[in-house]
């Protein structure tokens, strides 16, 4: 198990290294993370819903993403409440008080699907979550500790040094824990070093001195690296285009934006300067504004509108610019959304930007489904998925965006200025990304193949990993001879 001293130390990262590295020894891996709050989520080949993170590890691993893989997913609606997903399926939702108490009962969850993946593959390899040294959270805990310690596995801390306090981070954390999970730790591995790694050599010395544990590695910062985020936004652009041959995106930053890796693609490609637009800040030029994906739509679009941004579409509008709406952007264009069971927040209708003539009403049962189909710009190939609670229904959906297994999606406008769409993933087919692109005013787009691209960057990660880790003292903490055996190998 990978477990982290804070938040965003490269728990996800090194655990789709491993798996990966894992793999290319002929062992049959799978990911695991006992439970997950995130906005990112994927659709898994069984019809459930986890977080991306473990979608991701288990494309490293070469399999198709389950729902046991990540069995208790928690996306956030408030700041104190969330919806809560059980092996893939929306139960309800929950303020935090609440799922304090409930997660007696999603142990159980935990368990099962764990005992399902170690009868299928030789080896899981767990993802923590936040900190185990959460002192708060303790009680009942499913996410580190507390999981380590009812699976019996053993556990390897994860630091990130650019942060600065390295070696604080790592004692401090083996501090605040109790001495059955201080023996649990077996050793830690630092993360994103910059630098003459002889420098460093001193501290490396301390740490093992002073905690008894080895470090397994440290794992340099690898520019550019790409992988799909867990939850946090991308800060650091990475787009080349030149000011010639460009087109520019802007995304708004809501405050429950969610399955932003929609965006990826986009902020990757070399004709693309993608934007994002946070709170505060005034609302940027545009060839093309695409409202995203919401866990909260109707709040969302509260805020967008307390932003001024809702004037500021207008006006992008009234200049000839392109506006898309993905999922939850999608609802928002319309003339309403309803909510008669409080599905995302207080029941009641909010008024929509009044751009498409639909209206959506939110349901209890969810939309999840991996899709593919036609663009109707041109009849260009697409794939992705479907997230939504809502149900959308009206004259727009007459003009569909898309064409999916043979049922409509979406809307395009009449004067071809509009178009939305439920489908996830929609930039990640570059036939599709080049149509909407050149739909957005780019008259050349070279866009990348962006799955590959993913393949090659996991390939990366393990390269380095394998170059940079203590592959004997790590393989020691596994009984490769046993598993060989189980995987015939």
């Amino acid at each position: 198990m990978i477990q982290g001293t804070t938040s965003d130390a490269g728990k996800s990262t090194l655990v789709t290294g491993l798996c990966r590295l894992l793999v290319r020894r002929g062992l049959r891996v799978a990911p695991f993370k006992p439970q997950n709050m995130a906005l990112n989520s994927a659709v898994t080949a069984d019809g459930g819903e986890i977080g991306r993170a473990q979608a991701v590890q288990a494309q490293a691993c070469g399999i198709e993403c389950l729902s046991d893989m990540n069995p208790v997913l928690l996306k956030p609606n408030t700041d104190t409440g969330c919806q809560v997903i059980i092996q893939g399926k929306a139960v309800g939702n929950m303020e935090a008080g609440g799922y304090h108490d409930y997660k007696r009962w999603a142990s159980q969850a935990v368990r099962e699907s764990y005992a399902r993946l170690l009868d299928r593959f030789d080896i899981i390899v767990v993802e923590g979550a936040g900190s185990p040294a959460e002192i708060n959270l303790r009680e009942n805990d499913i996410a580190n500790m507390g999981f380590a310690e009812d699976a019996d596995c053993p556990v390897i801390l994860v630091a990130d040094i650019d942060r600065g306090g390295v070696f604080a981070h790592i004692t401090g954390t083996l501090a605040l824990l109790s001495p059955g999970e201080r023996a649990r730790v077996k050793g830690s591995v630092i993360n994103r070093f910059r630098g003459d790694i002889a420098l460093l050599q001193s501290g490396l010395d301390w740490l093992e001195e002073h905690t008894g544990d080895p470090v397994f590695g440290v794992v340099p910062y690898l520019q550019g690296l790409h992988l799909e985020a867990e939850d946090a936004l991308p800060v650091d652009p990475v787009s080349t285009a030149s000011d010639q041959d460009r087109i520019r995106v802007v995304v708004p930053v809501l405050p429950r934006i969610s399955n932003h890796t929609d965006f990826d693609p986009l902020r990757l490609h070399p004709s693309v300067e993608f934007l994002y637009a946070g709170p505060g800040d005034a609302f940027p030029p545009a060839d093309l504004v695409i409202l995203p994906g919401s866990k909260s739509v109707a709040a969302d679009l509260g805020w967008l509108r307390a932003q001024g941004w809702d004037k500021a579409i207008l006006k992008h509008l009234r200049y000839g610019g392109k506006l898309m709406g993905i999922c939850g952007g999608f609802q928002m264009m319309g003339s309403s959304i309803h909510d008669p069971d409080a599905i995302e927040g207080i029941a009641g209708v909010t008024a929509g930007l009044g751009l498409f003539d639909m209206s959506t009403t939110l349901t209890p049962r969810k939309m999840l489904a991996n899709v593919t189909g036609r663009l109707t710009l041109d009849s260009s190939p697409v794939s992705g998925y479907e997230i939504h609670a809502g149900v959308t229904h009206g004259a727009a959906l007459d003009n569909p965006a898309v064409l999916l297994d043979g049922r409509a999606d979406g809307a395009v406008s009449p004067d071809g200025q509009l178009l939305g769409t439920y489908l996830h993933g929609v930039f990640e087919t570059a036939t599709a990304c080049d149509t909407l692109l050149t739909w957005a005013g780019l008259e050349q787009p070279r866009t990348i193949d962006y799955p590959a691209l993913r393949e090659r960057e996991i390939d990366r990660l393990a390269d380095t990993l394998e170059h940079c880790m203590d592959q004997d003292r790590l393989l020691a903490l596994l009984d490769l001879d046993q598993m060989s055996r189980r995987s015939g190998v």
